[in-house]
């Protein structure tokens, strides 16, 4: 461990050492990472930064860590947290102002609570306002593109206010999956007026419907695959007859074949194996080349 880089991160934030991705994300999976360093402000955060670009040492942000596959071997960099301290949401009107590490849940339920409609399609994604950006994430033919107004970024050492015209928002996209250096900081979201009751009461139907056909009692990562154009992915999976396939401790949901479930201590490679089966097969018999969803971290020579 490099006790120089730990006493001057410590100066700056909250650093825990050695902790093990698979407690970070959904999947349970995912090695050691040397420093995790937890900034509660924008000033922390640019000291943070502007520290391991000096000392060149890598460095990676996670939220809730939904749609991660990160890989079993050590990460000798730092991952930065946000949904410790960057988690605060204001109402003002129509639109609400939520920080990068607030919980996109907690935020759909407090607009409804606030008769405000938008983020019904949000209420069941288990991430962060920054990851939920990040991905352009969502659910019932509607997305963050639909309600985002602007997002405030870190990038080349400036905060700064970008709309969301210049994202570049598409399915399950954005102009931050490019720019992995800039960060998410916070997002203005609009939002529309609505009766409290049928707010809840949408949500809680949909509540009803995940349950029923999604296996959310198990480590996944949601969704594996984009679904390709008019077809849903779940339905290649299992026109390959995959339903059920296991890999080790990586398994396909017999509930929701587009969802591959740690059922048994799953290593990374037992899911990746399984992922790469699934598009070699889908491509052989339907010509259709499967892209995952999920985002790979800490992959060598992959």
């Amino acid at each position: 461990m490099n006790d120089d880089l730990l006493m001057k991160l410590k100066r700056l934030a909250v650093v825990e050492t050695d902790q093990p991705l698979s407690k970070m994300t959904t999947l349970r999976i995912g090695g050691v990472a040397k420093y995790v360093v937890f900034p509660d402000s924008g000033i922390a955060l640019d000291a943070v930064i502007s520290l391991l670009k000096k000392e060149n040492v890598p460095w990676k942000i996670i939220g809730k860590g939904s749609d991660l596959l990160c890989s079993d071997d050590p990460y000798n960099g730092v991952i930065i947290r946000l949904d410790r301290h960057f988690r605060n949401y204001y109402f003002t009107g129509q639109q609400v102002i939520a920080e990068a590490g607030a919980s996109i849940i907690a935020l759909s339920v407090d607009a409804a609570k606030n008769a405000l409609s938008g983020l019904e399609f949000a209420s069941g994604i288990p991430g962060t306002v920054g990851g939920a950006v990040f991905m352009n994430a969502g659910a019932y033919k509607a997305s963050m593109a639909d309600i985002l107004d602007e997002v405030f970024v870190y990038r080349d050492g400036r905060l700064e206010w970008i709309p969301a015209s210049d994202c570049e928002l598409a399915y399950r996209s954005s102009i931050f999956q490019k720019h992995r250096e800039w960060i998410i900081v916070a997002a203005k979201i609009h939002l529309k007026p609505k009766d409290t009751k049928e707010i809840f009461a949408l949500m809680d139907d949909r509540r009803a419907r995940r349950m029923k056909s999604q296996p959310l009692d198990q480590p996944s990562c949601g969704s594996v695959f984009r679904n390709p154009e008019n077809i849903n992915a779940w339905q290649l999976i299992d026109g390959i007859g995959y339903r059920g396939k296991r890999n080790g401790g990586a398994v396909v949901s017999e509930k929701h074949c587009n969802f591959i479930l740690n059922t048994d201590n799953a290593t990374a490679r037992d899911y990746l194996d399984l992922v790469r089966d699934i598009q070699q097969k889908v491509k052989e018999k339907y010509g259709i080349e499967l892209q995952m969803e999920m985002e790979r971290f800490n992959w060598q020579n992959e």
